[in-house]
């Protein structure tokens, strides 16, 4: 069971200030807990304490700082089950997702804490030209200071730790904002982390209304910002960040090019996962099927049979695999987009209903390509199919939109999949497979629409530090 109350995180202490956020079971609509809630002020003294530990957080040695990222591994599986109850009540998401998102987060920790250890440098030679005769070089990162993370809603422990385990690898304090609808996950990491002994100041967390979160993304102290979300929303918080670098995971239509030479029923498998996992509520979803008109029917009979065998219910339930929408309002918006492409001609395959916060595995085909539930992020149980003659058709039609988050190709052609690796306009191309595919050490993000910057522990911490280089003058020894 969740707690009754949760305190926010200020300087690495507890702060039970209020009860101000209601954070509802999305199963229920009923409030499970309360959250205390962060203001202005609260804000500017957690970026403030973060300045200030950042001299000490940045001289601590790698063991130091792999032995905080051993505890939080070692603290979560401990309480792994707590954790994915948690993220059943708060997201809605079904038990068995619940737990797969939790193992997910004590491997991005992992992997944090094996690299904490890996930051790696480089001697450069600079006696190209008799003019650097004598001269060498080595250069090596620096973490760049005090940084700012706002996380979504729909990963409430793996996209945090996909901010905060790269932080702490490299020595850079932060500041995060969780969503407000699902902050419980982030606090209890923040329990974790105070459990270590990272310095007062090295890590606030603080949930807050969207509209007080100003300072997470304007103030000048703050050297990175990182926003996981719309893409909407992060690219004017983009244009008000100043100076400081930012990085922004965002949202994505993603496309699924199905060749003839196909494994239908594994890609059939695959494919009502990579549509329907965790309601599509994720900027991986499946969203666009493109399949050659040779096996077309044949697959659309077997996605057809599939999703409409998918189990949607309480999260808690073992059996559940669709659980509700984040909110009423979601599925009513996805509901108003297949309604719309159903008035311009398309047609329902599977599913097609919404009963309150769920929604129906959908699959829609003859969908015009401007119509909604095409081009924009439909964040939701649906996807689209439509057939393709010709490969490079098909890679027109995966570029045809702009989002460039990830793409899956089904194909058993060498030639077909360096043709998608080298055409399709996005940032992962994942052949033989569903491009909701991830594991947390690759690089991670998009193109066009989808963001900027990459995340993936090592390209994260990458991002988090600076090169600084030393030139040496050997001429007068």
């Amino acid at each position: 069971m969740l707690n009754e109350t949760y305190p926010y995180y200020l300087a690495g202490e507890p702060v039970a200030a209020n009860r101000d956020l209601d954070v509802t079971n999305k199963y229920t609509g009923e409030v499970a807990t309360r959250v205390a809630l962060a203001d202005a002020d609260a804000i500017d003294a957690g970026i403030a304490a973060a300045v200030e530990a950042f001299d000490e957080l940045r001289r601590r040695p790698a063991y130091r700082r792999k032995a905080v990222l051993a505890h939080v591994v070692q603290r979560m599986t401990q309480r792994q089950e707590e954790m994915a109850h948690a993220l059943c009540i708060e997201a809605g998401k079904p038990i068995r997702d619940a737990r797969g998102e939790v193992v997910r987060g004590i491997d991005t920790f992992t992997i944090a804490m094996e690299e904490s250890t890996r930051m790696y440098g480089e001697v450069m030679p600079l006696d190209i030209s008799p003019r650097a005769h004598g001269y060498q070089s080595i250069w090596k990162r620096f973490p760049i200071g005090p940084c700012s993370f706002i996380s979504p809603f729909n990963f409430p422990i793996n996209l945090v730790a996909h901010k905060i385990a790269p932080a702490i690898a490299v020595g850079c304090p932060f500041v995060l904002k969780p969503a407000s609808r699902t902050p419980v996950g982030a606090l209890i990491l923040g329990e974790i982390l105070a459990e270590t002994d990272l310095p007062r100041g090295a890590f606030s967390i603080l949930p807050c209304q969207r509209d007080g979160a100003d300072l997470f993304v304007t103030d000048d102290r703050l050297k990175k910002l990182s926003f996981t979300g719309s893409s909407e929303v992060g690219w004017a918080l983009k244009a008000r960040a100043g100076k400081k670098k930012v990085v922004l995971e965002l949202g994505g239509n993603a496309a699924c090019i199905v060749d003839r030479d196909a494994d239908l029923q594994y890609a059939t498998d695959r494919i009502i996962i990579g549509a329907f996992y965790q309601s599509g509520q994720s900027c991986i979803s499946v969203q666009r099927i493109i399949a050659h008109r040779d096996i077309y029917d044949e697959l659309a009979v077997l996605l057809k049979e599939k999703a409409a065998a998918l189990k949607a219910g309480d999260p808690l339930d073992e059996d559940t695999f669709l659980g509700p929408l984040i909110s009423e309002g979601d599925a009513i918006r996805v509901e108003s987009w297949v309604n719309d492409a159903v008035a311009r001609g398309a047609n329902v395959l599977v599913g097609g209903k919404r009963d309150g916060v769920f929604y129906d595995a959908t699959i829609v085909e003859n969908v015009p390509h401007d119509a909604d539930l095409s081009r924009k992020e439909a964040f939701g149980p649906v996807a689209t199919l439509e057939p393709f003659d010709d490969f490079d058709a098909a890679i027109r039609v995966v570029n045809d939109s702009v989002y460039g988050l990830q793409a899956g190709v089904f194909t058993r052609d060498i030639h077909h999949a360096f043709r998608a690796f080298n055409e399709l306009e996005v940032g992962g191309v994942v052949v033989g497979d569903i491009p909701s595919m991830r594991v947390d050490c690759m690089p991670y993000g998009g193109v066009k629409d989808s963001g900027l910057g990459r995340e993936g522990i090592r390209f994260a911490m990458e991002d988090m530090t600076e090169i600084k280089l030393m030139v040496l003058n050997r001429i007068g020894e």
